[in-house]
């Protein structure tokens, strides 16, 4: 991408952004230097990084195919989707059920670009350009564009993306949010990097917060992770885990080496 000298407007290729470190994590190809130099800045920090990242997208894959084929959904709202990799969401339901409905939601306008590239012709899917924050615009977008019926269940996920906005955003409050629009039989996908350890916790929050476009958030407690479901129905087993531990379905899951830090959380149906 960045070798072809194209870029969407609005972009800055100097300034690393998330979605686009995530992934040269992932081993994609949508990434520049400066995105690159962050991501190398960060595995000196908690080297781990890459194994989580890709410990956190094969449990993306395993939650999708369960709530699609063990739960009947098939309507996803994918809140902080980044950019499009192997076994997307849509991929991954539609799979089950070939009608299966996802809005992918993000405010990178790479992310935007391909993944509207992606998706053409599958009338099914489609990809909004917008914060997660915004639920009234989220919802609104995804009535009129006739993808979600909200008297049906939905499947909403935040997967990796609660740790990039602040505690002045309230993530809790976002997810009970979102929550409250769904009807009973919904479900809620959450996990975001937490540590025991504060200096982890300090550091690597400032690193990004340093690095990316945008005011980042910060790395939690396991506590705080908890508390974004409390008042819901945690699926267990497996309950808040690891990411890693949340239903494996094969050993071929690439070890983190250490435990600086982990994606934690798991799967919550709303009552």
């Amino acid at each position: 991408m960045g070798g072809k000298g194209w870029r969407p407007p609005d972009t800055d290729p100097t300034v690393p952004s998330v979605a686009r470190m995530y992934d040269y994590l992932l081993d994609g190809r949508d990434n520049y230097e400066s995105d690159r130099d962050a991501c190398r800045a960060l595995l000196l920090k908690v080297p781990s990084m890459k194994a989580l990242a890709l410990n956190n997208r094969a449990f993306l894959r395993r939650v999708v195919h369960y709530l699609a084929a063990q739960r009947g959904i098939d309507q996803f709202i994918d809140h902080g989707s980044g950019l499009p990799t192997r076994d997307n969401v849509h991929q991954i339901a539609q799979r089950v059920c070939r009608d299966a409905s996802v809005l992918y939601v993000d405010n990178d306008p790479i992310v935007s670009a391909h993944g509207r590239a992606l998706l053409e012709g599958n009338p099914n899917t489609s990809v909004l350009q917008a914060d997660f924050r915004d639920t009234d615009l989220i919802f609104d977008q995804a009535r009129s564009r006739g993808l979600i019926d909200f008297s049906r269940p939905v499947a909403a996920l935040f997967v990796s993306v609660l740790h990039c906005i602040p505690d002045a955003d309230d993530p809790a409050g976002l997810v009970r949010q979102v929550a409250q629009r769904l009807v009973p039989g919904s479900f809620l996908v959450v996990c975001q990097l937490v540590s025991d350890n504060e200096e982890i916790r300090k550091s690597v929050s400032s690193f990004m917060d340093r690095a990316t476009e945008h005011r980042w958030g910060r790395v939690r407690e396991r506590r705080e992770v908890a508390s974004y479901l409390d008042p819901f129905e945690v699926v267990s087993p497996p309950g808040l885990v690891e990411v890693s531990g949340w239903m494996p379905d094969n050993d071929l899951i690439r070890p983190q080496r250490t435990f600086e830090w982990e994606e934690w959380g798991g799967v919550a149906e709303i009552p």
